[in-house]
């Protein structure tokens, strides 16, 4: 049997979406599927996903003839095409127009939009979830809502971040130190600074909680458009919270924190929630989309919005170290139990020998 050809596009490149296609690049590649990134040049500096085996190929995030007609060479003579997220499902799905050939898209995460930019969304989902051969989702409100849109087949798919290695060093106090949080409880959030991460609502419970003694200090590591407008609250307000720019080593970050917190308004198999739990750091987390079945028990849930929920229960874990750690316990026993890279890579190769089977066997008659 000739070796399966896939093409992996992604748009943006979210850190969880790039992080996962370069886990999966690199496990086809060791299973010997061939494989070619199409991405934003920026999105490969980032990730370098030739250090995989994978081809790589710059395609901008655009949807004008120019970048559909490079998507559409750089599909030439695959076997399966994989799209990763909503826009570069869409943009694939015109590069693919005319050819019989499958088009797998995972979504990966829900936006929001308000006023005509939501009836827009609406149309993108349900142009990409109807394009789509097989759309993969990894909560199973996403799965609901690709069925909805008129996804043909939408299934529930392991979609595991991979767990950043470790230099063995061990460093959770010089990284508290280089925070400025020796004597005193750290926070830790990690997401894009947009609205939809809830940060709004996590200064507002950090109100509460800078009545303590001593004062917690939150730190959110990340970037996004709302950079501004969270530095001018946190210094009009004077709260205790400092924002430090994305890192790579995100887990170094929480293995120095007391608590993790996770504010969004929704998330699938959020990355801070499986590092924390791999971590056995405690975690207080929104109960929203993939969240509850992804960590089970082994977390705090509070509603999404709820300020005097989520401070009241930031304020009582700080107080309890025994309730800490039997969350860091148990955080530990549930991220053994989940799906591993490669039940991650296994799923997907079985859904592109579903979907490539039934062609080769047309090519071959």
């Amino acid at each position: 049997m000739s070796q399966l050809r896939t093409v992996q596009v992604l748009g943006g490149g979210s850190a969880g979406s790039s992080a996962h296609v370069g886990s999966l690049a690199a496990g086809l590649v060791a299973r010997g599927v061939q494989v070619t990134v199409c991405a934003p040049p920026a999105v490969d500096r980032a990730h370098d996903f030739t250090a995989t085996g994978a081809r790589f190929l710059p395609v901008p995030r655009r949807s004008d003839p120019a970048a559909v007609a490079a998507l559409r060479a750089a599909c030439t003579g695959a076997d399966v095409v994989h799209a990763h997220g909503l826009h570069a499902a869409a943009r694939t799905a015109l590069a693919l127009s005319g050819r019989a050939v499958p088009l797998v898209m995972t979504w990966h995460t829900r936006r929001y939009a308000e006023g005509a930019r939501r009836q827009i969304l609406h149309l993108l989902e349900r142009r990409a979830a109807r394009a789509a051969s097989v759309v993969l989702a990894p909560s199973s409100d996403l799965v609901d809502r690709a069925r909805e849109r008129g996804a043909r087949d939408a299934r529930l798919a392991p979609v595991v971040v991979p767990h950043p290695r470790s230099d063995g060093t061990g460093g959770e106090g010089k990284v508290r130190a280089e925070l400025g949080a020796v004597d005193r409880p750290l926070l830790m959030a990690v997401g894009s600074l947009v609205p939809h991460h809830g940060f709004d609502v996590l200064l507002d419970a950090a109100r509460v909680w800078r009545r303590l003694d001593p004062v917690p200090l939150l730190v959110i590591a990340g970037e996004g458009r709302d950079r501004n407008a969270l530095q001018r609250r946190i210094r009009d307000e004077q709260l205790p919270v400092t924002l430090i720019e994305a890192r790579d080593a995100v887990g170094e970050l929480l293995a120095a924190a007391d608590l993790a917190v996770l504010p969004s308004r929704w998330e699938g198999r959020s990355p801070l929630a499986q590092e924390a739990l791999r971590s056995g750091v405690p975690l207080v987390a929104t109960a929203v989309g993939g969240v509850p079945e992804l960590v089970g028990r082994a977390a705090e849930l509070v509603p999404y919005g709820d300020v005097e929920a989520l401070a009241r229960t930031v304020v009582r874990l700080l107080g309890d170290p025994a309730a800490r750690a039997r969350l860091a316990e148990a955080g530990r026993v549930q991220a053994a139990g989940w799906p591993t890279e490669d039940d991650t890579i296994a799923h997907v190769l079985s859904v592109y020998d579903e979907l490539a089977q039934p062609l080769a066997t047309c090519r071959v008659r």
